[in-house]
């Protein structure tokens, strides 16, 4: 495999989730299935950047 094209799985969800950004119901469905499938180290990760991300969009949108 490629590595200059490997995304962890982190950096994959985090891509997916951004695709799904524009339906609440279908953002919660992939951060589900990404949380499945992160190991406890991972799953921080990626629940830090959804606040982030969120308190990000939410202050954008005041």
């Amino acid at each position: 495999m490629n590595k200059k094209f490997a995304l962890s799985m982190v950096e994959y969800s985090k891509f997916i989730l951004t695709k799904m950004s524009f339906s609440r119901t279908l953002f919660r469905k992939e951060y589900t299935k990404a949380i499945q499938n992160l190991n406890v180290e991972e799953r921080i990760q990626l629940k830090n950047w959804v606040r982030m991300e969120w308190r990000t969009i939410s202050t954008k949108t005041e």
